[in-house]
């Protein structure tokens, strides 16, 4: 009796560890499949991201050559570095939000008692720009022109402006 019940225990033991084994096994080559389809999901997403972003990118004058060699021509005696114009043209013509009668490139009246101020700025090239205003109750976008002088001072010109009904 004693060397069967043994023999039982012998035989269970083997068989948890058959199963044991067979489980740790099955679910590390679960867990590298698993892995590999979420790395394989997240590089498609990542792409699709990036194919976006560059879609995104096309109107700007970062990655416009064309409009970059407006400002960087080869007879040139004086250039302009884009990396540097964009910060310029950005910071000038958001310090026109200080005015008290509020931004005078939007090209809208002040509506109420709140005055219209540029939130955002996006230069498409080497003479448009666009950007979104509001009063904190109107929105708006307004497409504007901008001129690099000769004595590097930036001039803007209001090309068209669009306010959302409320």
């Amino acid at each position: 009796m004693k060397k069967s019940l043994l023999l039982y225990l012998f035989i269970i033991l083997l068989l948890l560890n058959v199963f044991t084994y067979m489980y740790f096994s099955k679910e590390l080559a679960f867990e590298k499949n698993k892995t590999a389809k979420m790395e394989s999901k997240l590089k498609k997403d990542v792409d699709i991201a990036n194919a976006k972003l560059v879609d995104a990118n096309y109107f700007s004058l970062e990655k416009n050559e064309n409009a970059q060699n407006y400002f960087n021509p080869d007879n040139a005696t004086k250039t302009i570095q884009v990396e540097k114009l964009i910060p310029v043209v950005t910071e000038k013509l958001m310090d026109f939000n200080s005015n008290p009668k509020g931004n005078p490139y939007i090209g809208q009246d002040q509506i109420g008692a709140n005055k219209f101020i540029i939130n955002k700025v996006k230069i498409l090239n080497h003479r448009w720009i666009i950007a979104d205003f509001s009063d904190g109750e109107y929105w708006g976008e307004v497409l504007i022109k901008y001129f690099v002088n000769d004595d590097e001072t930036v001039s803007f010109e209001t090309f068209q402006s669009l306010l959302y009904q409320k």
